[in-house]
């Protein structure tokens, strides 16, 4: 039964965190070919929400990896497994606690990219597109009034590190999870 837990917990994990990973990237994505048709100049600068969201895969495989460094192999001749169903449980529950956390960083990465490179894409249109006076230039000088561009940029890299902090909060509780192991056996 652990063992079934275990399979369980490492299909569920890398489910949950590659979904919202690949929802994060395609989301994204669709947002910097939209801006990118408007301004290509900005494809590079926009690629900060598909990094994020790729970010959030590379979380499910550190918890896989110390999830299977705890697994032991059967003891004895007669090859009597020493993983318990508790630390089956733990197990299961650090890895839908990370997967889970990641499938929903992903989709707010996704959503909330696709948007902010959607305006920064649409801002960088206008502000191309000369006006005549009451526009964002000056009309005496033909000059652009101060940036909104870049505090567009910042705000969409301040809200990609905030919506990433979810899944890197999973990881934390997951790997805090992971640590509580009981072996059959012990204690007896």
């Amino acid at each position: 039964m652990a063992l079934i837990l275990l399979t369980l917990v490492l299909s569920l994990s890398f489910y949950c965190i590659d979904v919202g990973a690949a929802h994060g990237t395609a989301k994204a994505g669709v947002g910097i070919m939209t801006s990118g048709i408007q301004s290509p100049e900005l494809i590079w600068r926009n690629l900060i929400p598909v990094v994020m969201a790729g970010v959030n895969g590379i979380y499910g495989l550190i918890t896989a990896i110390i999830i299977v460094g705890s697994i032991s192999a059967p003891q004895g001749d007669e090859g009597t497994y020493t993983y318990s169903l508790y630390t089956g449980a733990a197990h299961l529950a650090a890895g839908l606690c990370c997967g889970l956390s990641g499938l929903g960083s992903g989709m707010c990465i996704g959503i909330a990219g696709d948007a902010a490179v959607t305006a920064c894409g649409t801002y960088s249109a206008e502000a191309k597109r000369p006006r005549r006076s009451g526009g964002r230039f000056d009309a005496k000088s033909g000059k652009k009034k101060s940036g909104g561009g870049d505090k567009l940029f910042v705000s969409m890299v301040l809200i990609q590190v905030f919506a990433g902090n979810v899944a890197l909060y999973g990881l934390i509780a997951s790997i805090l999870l992971s640590q509580q192991v009981w072996y059959c056996g012990e204690g007896a």
